[in-house]
């Protein structure tokens, strides 16, 4: 728990924590075999158990522990007698309960005498790492799926486990647990491309060793990409092997990494309205949270050729750096596929015209995050720092330029198994011929959602406006600041059942990009001669677009030439 004080000291946020085998006793005399399998607490590592669990839920954090059941229940298990008992074990003897999933007595001793002493302590679902393949008719993963499930669900509760891939058809209960992962560039570089393909057999809910599991090297861009990854993935699981030196504390990296590890943390705890709205329609719809590109355009060839690039829900589209920054510009690259339309940087707001193959530049700081024309991206305001994963009292929405678009917010009670979902459309709209963004009074079980809300509504790239906020009908003060990025309104204390109409008073402008400022940017950070950066700065800011043709003949390097072209090149 101290642990977990040391992260909200440090301002990150977490909702679940996963605790490893070595919450068990390992080190078992030698006749048991191996330790690989327990299910009694490690008392030299956790002397309290009980309040041990209840001090993580006190910080607001789920807890799984991970199990390997091959070896079954032996003699040393503080469950032993009850097992034995139930089962007609010699008990004098040590005879062990094997391993027999079939069994409808020894499912019985496993639940009822072993896990749920250990739920009632305070744990909430089990992270099952079966390895063994197949015991007799099939492999038992199946059957470790479907029955633990359905007892995770006995009291209520919407069921939850972490597991690994049993085959085609087996993502029908747990979240994947993709196994472990050795520290390279390589393994993350494989990442993406498993998660998006693994949605054409219906996989979609994956939890990689996000920053790696055991070997490979420290590298500490590689860790701050793999976080960057794991923040627009299904799951964000951060893992490490028990080696003092392979934590994935941000605070064990440089202190770049760090800041870019904490930011990212945070970012993905603001994502949850959204990945939860994702996650009704996966389930409702069966439309995947990560999908590759060919889904939306599987007539387009190019749209195959990006393994690394895909959707992140119906909003974004995500292409991940996995290899390693070039030295001169300070920048990471990815091949992307731009789809039909035009697409906006989830960060800084640059818009891009679709239809075509591009390399995106990004330093360290950030990844390309596209959000198609008209997105609207629902997110839990962090601005104070928050660890809950309640239906948020705060809200920010990030509004991408667009003349239509609309999006709806699905929100439930926490954990229930009953269906009590409650949504919130959000639409851009014309009323009597201005431009409006209106919230709909919410629909549903409304009793899921705090009484009062604050919006945060910011408008992408939206040049100053006027504008007026109609609380159902009726004028009502806001807060307007116009920043680098767009527009700002700011609505506090309003009642969850209202409707918020914000109505401009003039017709909706995007601000133009300013390349000279973008080219600035990649050229202060850049490793080369100043000379150099200052004819480059002054050629773009007097010829704009024009200057590509002479930046082509100066032989720059490859990176430097393609990050100016990408800014360059953006819009038509």
């Amino acid at each position: 728990t101290d642990l977990m004080d040391r992260f909200k000291a440090e301002g990150v946020p977490l909702a679940v924590s996963v605790i490893d085998m070595d919450w068990h006793k390992t080190a078992i005399p030698a006749r048991f075999g191996s330790g690989w399998t327990g299910y009694s607490w490690n008392r030299d590592l956790i002397p309290a158990p009980a309040a041990f669990l209840n001090g993580l839920h006190e910080r607001g954090l789920k807890v799984t522990l991970n199990v390997h059941p091959a070896d079954g229940i032996r003699a040393f298990e503080d469950a032993y007698p009850m097992v034995a008992k139930r089962l007609g074990l010699d008990a004098e003897k040590e005879e062990a309960a094997s391993f027999d999933f079939y069994s409808p007595a020894f499912r019985e001793a496993y639940f009822e005498d072993v896990h749920h002493p250990l739920e009632d302590q305070g744990v909430d679902f089990w992270w099952i790492d079966w390895q063994q393949g197949s015991h007799g008719k099939m492999d038992p993963l199946w059957l470790l799926n479907h029955y633990h499930y359905l007892d995770n669900c006995r009291t209520g509760q919407a069921g939850l486990i972490l597991s690994r891939y049993g085959g085609p058809g087996s993502h029908r209960y747990p979240i994947g647990f993709s196994g472990d992962t050795i520290v390279t560039w390589e393994s993350l570089a494989f990442q993406p491309y498993f998660t998006s393909t693994a949605s054409n057999i219906g996989y979609t809910w994956w939890s990689h060793d996000i920053g790696g599991h055991m070997m490979g090297y420290r590298d500490d861009e590689l860790t701050a990409r793999w976080v960057q990854l794991g923040v627009f993935s299904p799951i964000n699981r951060l893992h490490s092997t028990d080696n003092p030196f392979n934590g994935k504390e941000p605070w064990k990296y440089n202190k770049i990494v760090e800041s870019v590890m904490k930011a990212f943390l945070k970012l993905r705890h603001a994502l949850v309205p959204y990945l939860y709205t994702m996650n009704y329609c996966a389930n409702k719809e069966g439309k995947p949270l990560v999908m590759p590109m060919y889904y939306l355009e599987p007539e387009r060839e190019e749209a195959y050729q990006v393994p690394n690039n895909y959707y992140f829900g119906s909003e974004l589209m995500v292409s991940p750096i996995t290899e390693k920054i070039d030295t001169k510009t300070q920048l990471g690259k990815a091949k992307t596929w731009l789809p039909s339309g035009v697409w906006y940087d989830f960060f800084n707001g640059r818009k891009y015209e679709g239809g075509r193959m591009v390399q995106l530049f990004r330093g360290i700081e950030e990844i390309p995050v596209l959000a198609r024309e008209g997105a609207i991206v629902p997110l839990k305001n962090m601005e104070v720092f928050d660890n809950d994963t309640d239906n948020p009292k705060s809200l920010e929405m990030k509004i991408f330029p667009g003349k239509t678009g609309s999006f709806t917010l699905w929100e439930d009670e926490e954990d229930s198994v009953e269906e009590s979902w409650v949504e919130t459309k959000l639409e851009k709209a014309q009323e009597e011929g201005k431009d409006c963004f209106i919230i709909h009074s919410p629909q549903g079980n409304t009793k899921v959602l705090p009484e009062k809300r604050c919006w945060k509504l910011d408008f992408v790239k939206m040049k100053e406006n006027t504008v007026s906020v109609l609380v159902d009908g009726k004028e009502t003060a806001y807060k307007a600041t116009v920043e680098k990025n767009g527009m700002c309104i700011e609505i506090t204390e309003v009642p969850v059942n209202a409707e918020i109409k914000v109505v401009f008073e003039n017709p909706i402008e995007e601000s133009l990009a300013d390349l000279a400022q973008e080219a600035y940017e990649i050229l202060e950070k850049a490793q080369i001669s100043y000379n150099l950066k200052s004819d480059l700065y002054n050629l773009i800011k007097e010829q704009q677009k024009g200057a590509i043709a002479t930046l082509a003949s100066m032989e720059l390097e490859p990176a430097m030439f393609g990050a100016l072209c990408e800014i360059l090149t953006a819009e038509k």
